[in-house]
């Protein structure tokens, strides 16, 4: 047994010596598989598969002989065995292949890992921190319970003490047979801990000026940012909205493959946002976090005008940051991104981003959470 106990220490000291060995590789190139998205689309329910080059060993691999000759047929002794069929345009290469191993890691420790690597402070949730829910810790022993919680070795060692001070015990003979004085029960004690609950209200412009490749930044940015929240609430919603010239909800397959084409007006999102919170998310329950990604451009000053009216009074003293990233276009203005900041100055709730492309991407991230709200 303590042979096997040693092998197994082994074995648990050599995988954490790996999980160390791949936690330092994903870090080191985090930027990279951030911009390539190798991470994205190989989700599973809380895995998240992931391409690490290596070195393979070289291994014996058998091909196809149709011709006769030694091991084909008749043969005579000391028969050279024929050379394979030339590889016409491909030379012998004297450098070993690269290869690549997928990992598994899960949702939290790749969320770990973007915390280190960008330095997150840990969420802060505002107002009540959410609600108080009841949750049952089983700290005690009790005489009186049900079966399925009785507690086996207190029970057993009540009827070993009973039959020992009433003198019925044979050791030769060391039956124990607990009768209903002897039986404990495990006993539970209720205690209330803070719930934290959250959503995530994602908004897109999809208008003409919104490509494939913006679309996929902002597929990718919400990924990660998805990843850091879920790692810091016990639960974690996420609704999406999508607009041109007027705004819809969505689910999450429509929200990050939708196409469409036309003008833009971004108040029709904003006021979404705000009947969507003010229905189903009230900020003394939950921690609420708007993220709007548009190329900047909007339909004319005055649905400008009302943008920044519906986030003063609607938006802001709802939620605990709204998020505006800007993702660079060839067809937008990046207008709207200037006439947040000159309008809302240094705003406690509001942080702006500028996502020029996806190497842009982690940068936008540490704007986005990095102030721990």
């Amino acid at each position: 047994m303590d042979r096997t106990n040693t092998y197994i220490k082994r074995i648990e000291k050599d995988h954490a010596r790996f999980r160390d060995i791949i936690r330092g590789l994903v870090k080191k190139d985090l930027r990279k598989y951030v911009s390539h998205g190798e991470m994205i689309g190989k989700k599973g329910k809380h895995l998240i598969s992931i391409p690490l080059p290596q070195i393979r060993i070289p291994t014996f691999r058998f091909g196809k002989n149709d011709r006769s000759g030694v091991g084909q047929g008749e043969g005579e002794a000391g028969t050279p065995v024929a050379a394979g069929d030339p590889q016409h345009g491909h030379g012998a290469g004297d450098a070993p292949g690269e290869h690549m191993l997928e990992v598994e890691l899960t949702l939290g420790e790749l969320a770990q890992i973007l915390g280190e690597e960008l330095a997150l402070p840990r969420i802060q949730p505002k107002g009540r921190n959410a609600i108080l829910a009841s949750r049952a810790k089983y700290t005690g022993v009790a005489r009186a319970g049900p079966e399925s919680l009785r507690h086996f070795k207190r029970s057993y060692r009540e009827a070993l003490k009973r039959m020992v001070a009433m003198g019925i015990y044979d050791a030769e003979n060391p039956v124990i047979v607990p009768v209903r004085e002897d039986k404990r029960y495990r006993s539970r004690k209720l205690k209330e801990v803070p719930q934290n609950s959250a959503v995530i209200i994602y908004m897109m412009d999809v208008s003409g000026s919104m490509g494939d490749e913006q679309k996929e930044i902002v597929r990718i940015e919400a990924f990660w940012i998805d990843a850091w929240l879920r790692s810091q609430y016990r639960k974690l919603e996420s609704r999406y909205i999508v607009h041109d010239a007027s705004a819809k909800e969505v689910d999450r397959e429509t929200f990050y493959h939708i196409k469409e084409s036309g003008g833009t007006k971004i108040s029709s999102a904003y006021q979404l946002c705000a009947d969507l919170i003010r229905k189903d998310f009230h900020p003394d329950e939950w921690n609420v976090y708007p993220f709007h990604f548009s190329d900047g451009d909007n339909w004319g000053s005055e649905d400008t005008r009302k943008c920044m009216e519906l986030l003063e009074n609607e938006v802001y003293p709802r939620t605990n940051m709204f998020c505006y990233g800007q993702v660079k276009s060839a067809y937008g203005s990046g207008q709207f991104k200037k006439d947040l900041d000159e309008r809302f100055p240094k705003h406690p709730h509001l942080i702006t981003s500028e996502i020029r492309d996806k190497d842009g991407i982690l940068d936008s991230i540490r704007d986005f959470l990095g102030k721990g709200k």
